[in-house]
């Protein structure tokens, strides 16, 4: 077995490791310190001024053209309190563990990738519907145990940055649905629909995941999920890093900054660019 390169950071415990697998999800209580909540809250108070499509920096203002808020991608590029959550210890090595690929994961480039990161700020009456499931059986998404190792196709890590609770516009899931065969009925009228605003409320079957701001929920992307509509005022505020396989390829086409990369440890500058480019001398010549 190949030697972890996140020393310090810690594999699932049994627990983790049972419902993880029996509900495609686990809750991690107080993952960031209350200084590291602060720290991200102050990067998104500078950014939430963004409109969709503007830049500040590397980080560009996003939505799917319905209300589900303001994604803030790229995220990382933002500076040092969402640089550490790339590989931060209280999640990194039990997502390396679900993700598996013991034995094929080229360990001097980093055995994982994320292909999307992102903050999103929410206020009243944004949500967005429901997608992904079991019954899709896409590489991207897939759940599967063997031998009792985890090979999923994508883990993602969600970040409360406030608390959310009830009619707070929490993320919604379907337990168990990672390992749904058939499609959920509430697709027709609750699915996630490009342009439209769409929520998981009254989905038959979905929960509410209440967290308190630092609290990290860790779910395989194979799971039904989505949120409910915030009715309350105020704003929700998360953050997503999505990791899938070294030998996985951006989401929307971004691409990480000369910068980022220049002052990232060589831990996380492999799970942000598993692998560097292989050019001919007269490409390096003309870069």
């Amino acid at each position: 077995m190949a030697t972890s390169p996140f020393p310090g950071a810690t594999p699932p415990n049994d627990r983790e490791t049972f419902f993880f697998d029996l509900h495609g999800f686990v809750i991690l209580r107080g993952a960031l310190s209350s200084a590291e909540v602060a720290a991200c809250n102050d990067v998104m108070d500078d950014l939430q001024h963004l409109k969709t499509g503007e830049w500040a920096g590397w980080v560009q203002a996003h939505t799917y053209g319905g209300k589900e808020g303001l994604n803030l991608q790229q995220i990382y590029e933002a500076g040092e309190p969402f640089e550490r959550l790339i590989d931060h210890p209280a999640w990194i090595e039990k997502v390396r563990t679900l993700l598996g690929g013991e034995g094929t994961f080229d360990y001097h480039h980093g055995p994982l990738f994320i292909d999307e990161c992102f903050a999103n700020i929410r206020g009243p009456a944004d949500a967005i519907g429901m997608h992904s499931g079991g019954h899709q059986g896409t590489l991207r998404t897939q759940f599967l145990v063997k031998d009792r190792r985890f090979h999923c196709g994508q883990v993602n890590v969600l970040v409360a940055h406030r608390d959310i609770g009830p009619g707070d516009g929490a993320t919604m899931v379907v337990p168990a649905s990672h390992k749904a065969n058939f499609y959920h009925p509430d697709f027709d009228h609750a699915g996630m629909a490009i342009g439209q605003t769409r929520s998981m409320d009254g989905v038959e079957g979905a929960i509410e995941v209440h967290l308190r701001a630092g609290d990290a929920l860790v779910f395989v992307d194979a799971i039904i999920h989505g949120s409910a509509a915030r009715v309350n005022p105020g704003q929700r505020r998360i953050s997503v890093y999505r990791y899938g396989p070294s030998w996985g390829n951006f989401r929307h086409g971004y691409r990480p900054s000369p910068e980022l990369l220049a002052r990232l440890s060589p831990a996380r500058r492999g799970i942000v660019q598993p692998m560097d480019p292989v050019l001919p001398p007269c490409a390096v010549a003309l870069a």
